[in-house]
């Protein structure tokens, strides 16, 4: 594998950092314009009357963007994991491939329960792989934000408390709505979709102020522009998940697909941006020790 990131032959190489990076930010922007130009919903005739909904085939496209996007981000992640040379370690890239694998999963179940069995999506077996996502992504961002043993500064601390608290208080005050209609869901998942909720909104709170942490901490150092990603697809996460809660809280009937969504797909492409960018660095980074040891 290392041959792939060989700079003497980066022409040949279809897998170089610079094809992946361009790769992942044209899947970021096709997302984005697909979400603008076909996210806009219309009269449909239903067994109800006319509702206004979005186009099937969309819904199933917004689907595949945000697979891929996890599927491809995972790989990326356990590619760092078999690195020898990887620098952040090894442990801590398998903790947020397994996570990015589950993400993709829960989707796909997501999904199939939304489109194909035409079922209320929350709760459903597709939230135990968001669940595992969270524990694992959270237990490698901490892992990460240990091991550079943070010295902040006064003013970075006011940074961190600013943004946890600002934080909370959206998530608190979006997650505390009462929902505007009672879905058809079945009564186990009555009881367990709050605790569910709650789990997420706490999970999303504690990744945005471990990814501000990361981008203090990180910022800077030789691989501050990997982990810079990886904050940044922490913010994307939990952009998107306060706007489905919102969305969900506030819009009677809301069917998914929403613009912000998109966060979501970005969410998996910054993740995996952030593992091709620190794969590359190690490898440098490992050539450079090499070169000193031969002098």
């Amino acid at each position: 594998m290392s041959n792939i990131y060989n700079n003497s032959y980066p022409s040949k190489s279809l897998l170089s950092t610079q094809n992946i990076v361009l790769a992942c930010m044209g899947w970021a922007i096709l997302a984005l314009l697909y979400f603008l130009l076909f996210s806009a919903q219309i009269p449909t005739q239903t067994a109800e009357g006319i509702k206004p909904l979005r186009a099937e085939w969309y819904i199933i496209g917004t689907n595949i963007f945000e697979a891929i996007a996890y599927l491809g981000s995972g790989i990326l992640c356990l590619r760092n994991w078999r690195s020898q040379q990887i620098v952040t370690g090894r442990n801590v890239w398998l903790a947020i491939g397994i996570g990015m694998l589950s993400f993709f999963l829960g989707g796909i179940f997501f999904g199939y329960t939304e489109i194909v069995l035409k079922e209320e999506p929350f709760p459903s077996i597709g939230d135990i792989f968001f669940v595992i996502t969270y524990l694992f992504v959270g237990f490698a961002m901490i892992s990460a934000v240990l091991s550079k043993r943070i010295n902040l500064e006064p003013w970075q601390w006011l940074i961190i408390i600013a943004i946890a608290v600002s934080g909370s208080a959206l998530a608190w005050l979006i997650s505390s709505q009462t929902p505007s209609a009672e879905s058809q869901i079945a009564p186990w998942a009555t009881q367990i979709a709050p605790i569910l909720n709650w789990f997420y909104v706490v999970s999303d709170v504690l990744l945005l102020i471990i990814a501000t942490a990361l981008l203090l901490a990180f910022w800077g150092g030789r691989v501050s522009l990997s982990w810079r990603m990886i904050a940044a697809a922490a913010f994307s996460l939990y952009i998107a998940d306060m706007w489905q809660k919102f969305a969900t809280n506030s819009i009677l009937e809301y069917q998914s697909g929403g613009i912000l969504e998109v966060f979501y797909v970005w969410s998996g492409v910054l993740f995996g941006m952030g593992a091709v960018l620190e794969y590359d660095a190690s490898l440098l980074r490992s050539r450079r020790d090499r070169g000193r040891k031969r002098n």
